[in-house]
C-alpha cells in the first residue's frame, strides 16, 4: 500500500526523486504545517478559563501584534503559579488554537489568522459591467479576506513598472506563499546560483530551467539549478483619487 501523502507528492514534483521530494518538504514548513486539522483534539470546546486565556491572547495580539507573556496571563487571569498557566497554554495548543516556540519569551502565535478575529469579511453588493453598476438587494456572496494572511505568507511592495504586463503596478502588494517548490507557469521569487534574487515565471524544462521574466521585452534565463524562495499568490491594490488641476488655464 503506498503512503498515505505519496499521491499528493507526485501530482507537486512529477519529475523529481523521493530523496528530492523529502529535502524539498522538509524546509518548507507552511507546506507541512499549515492544516491545522491534524491536531488531535482541535474541535473539542474549552473550558472557561480556557476560553479566557484564549480570548486574552486574542486581544494582546491584536492591538499591539504580539502574544502575551506567562506573567501578564497570570496576572490577569490572577494565577500566581506559573505552572497553571503552563497548564493552560499546554491544552490550548493540543487543541489546535495556538502554537508556541521554544526558548522566546513571547512565543505564543495563534493558528486563527488575526484578520479573521476581527471579522475582515466583505459582501458582494453588485455588478459592474460595461462601466454601469447594478447593486442588489441582498449580498451576492461574502468574500473573506482572512484568506489572504494564511501561515507562511507576507506581502512584496512594488516600487516600479517592471511588472505592468502582468498588470501588475506601482505601489501594488504582491501576496508572497513562502514555500521551496513552484508549479508550472507560476510567478515565483527565485534565487539563483549567483545569489540574486528576481522574480520570474518558473519553467522547468529537460534537464534545465526557464526562468521567463514578465516582460516579453526581456530574455528568458536558462539555468541547471534554481532555488524557490515563494510563489505568488495574489495582488492587493488600493487606489486614489485622480489628481485633477485647479488651473483654469
Amino acid at each position: 500500500m503506498q503512503p498515505r501523502g505519496r499521491k499528493l507528492t507526485d501530482q507537486i514534483f512529477p519529475s523529481y526523486t523521493e530523496q528530492t521530494i523529502t529535502g524539498i518538504l522538509a524546509n518548507t514548513p507552511s507546506f507541512v504545517l499549515s492544516p491545522p486539522f491534524e491536531w488531535p483534539l482541535m474541535n473539542r470546546p474549552l473550558t472557561n478559563q480556557q476560553q479566557a486565556v484564549y480570548d486574552f491572547i486574542c486581544d494582546r495580539i491584536v492591538k499591539r501584534g504580539y502574544g502575551p507573556t506567562v506573567r501578564e496571563i497570570g496576572e490577569y487571569m490572577n494565577i500566581k503559579s506559573p505552572n497553571g498557566v503552563m497548564c493552560h497554554l499546554r491544552a490550548l495548543e493540543r487543541k489546535g488554537m495556538i502554537t508556541r516556540a521554544a526558548n522566546k519569551s513571547r512565543a505564543i502565535e495563534l493558528t486563527e489568522s488575526i484578520s479573521s478575529l476581527v471579522g475582515a469579511k466583505l459582501p458582494i453588493g453588485g455588478r459592474i459591467s460595461s462601466g454601469k453598476c447594478g447593486f442588489t438587494a441582498e449580498p451576492l456572496e461574502t468574500i473573506d479576506l482572512a484568506e489572504l494572511a494564511v501561515h507562511g505568507r507576507c506581502f512584496l511592495r512594488v516600487l516600479d513598472d517592471s511588472l505592468v504586463e502582468s498588470q501588475i503596478r506601482v505601489g501594488d502588494l504582491l501576496v508572497l506563499q513562502r514555500q521551496a517548490y513552484a508549479m508550472l507557469g507560476q510567478l515565483a521569487v527565485i534565487r539563483t546560483g549567483d545569489s540574486e534574487t528576481c522574480l520570474r515565471y518558473w519553467l522547468p524544462e529537460a534537464g534545465r530551467i526557464r526562468l521567463q521574466p514578465v516582460s516579453r521585452g526581456l530574455p528568458a534565463t536558462i539555468v541547471d539549478h534554481a532555488e524557490v524562495l515563494g510563489v505568488i499568490a495574489g495582488v492587493v491594490r488600493m487606489l486614489e483619487p485622480l489628481k485633477v488641476s485647479n488651473s483654469l488655464s
